[in-house]
C-alpha cells in the first residue's frame, strides 16, 4: 500500500504519542488476540499489511482509507529492494535488480564471477596504496552490500572485513 500525505514533508512541532488499541497486550506479552494477527510494516509512506484473517486485512485497509488517501498495490511483489515471489511452493525473497543496480554503480556490470567471494587468505591493509580519493563513494558501496547480506549471506564474512576500511 501506498499512504499519500503531505505531512510526510512537514515538520512535527508537537509530541506524538501512539498506544496499543484496546484488547492488546503491553510489549513482551502475547500480542495474538482472537486466534488471528494481522501485521504491518511501515516505512515512510510505504506499508505492508499482512496477516492470517483477510477480513481483519480488509477491515483495517477500509479503516486506513477513513483516515488516509491510501492506494492498494495489490500483492508484494517489490519492497525496498526486496523482490518478492509467490509459487505454490511458498514465498521467494531475492535481491536480483538491487544487485544489478550495486554491480552497475560499481562499474563491475560485465564482470565474470569468481567461485567465492574473498580470498581465504587474503590480507587486507591500509598501508602501501593511496588513499580513496572520493571515499563517500565506498562507504555507499558498502551500505549497499550490508543490505545485500539479507538475501545473500555467503558474502557476510566478505562486507564485515571491507566495512573496517571505511
Amino acid at each position: 500500500m501506498d499512504l499519500q500525505n503531505t505531512f510526510l514533508h512537514g515538520e512535527l512541532l508537537e509530541e506524538v504519542y501512539m498506544f496499543p488499541p484496546p484488547g492488546y497486550r503491553r510489549q513482551g506479552e502475547n500480542l495474538v488476540r482472537d486466534d488471528f494477527i494481522t501485521v504491518v510494516l511501515l516505512y515512510v509512506d510505504d506499508m505492508i499489511i499482512t496477516g492470517n484473517d483477510e477480513k481483519a486485512i480488509g477491515d483495517l485497509k477500509k479503516f486506513l482509507n477513513s483516515c488516509f488517501k491510501i492506494k492498494d498495490l495489490g500483492p508484494l511483489k517489490y519492497f525496498l529492494g526486496l523482490e518478492v515471489a509467490r509459487s505454490k511452493a511458498g514465498i521467494t525473497i531475492c535481491q536480483r535488480k538491487y544487485t544489478l543496480v550495486i554491480l552497475e554503480e560499481a562499474g563491475l556490470l560485465g564482470v565474470k564471477p569468481a567461485k567465492v567471494p574473498m580470498e581465504p587468505d587474503l590480507v587486507l591493509t591500509t598501508k602501501g596504496s593511496d588513499a580513496l580519493k572520493d571515499p563517500s563513494r565506498y562507504r555507499r558501496l558498502i551500505r549497499k552490500l550490508i543490505y545485500l547480506t539479507i538475501t545473500w549471506p555467503a558474502i557476510a564474512y566478505v562486507v564485515n572485513t571491507l566495512s573496517q576500511f571505511m
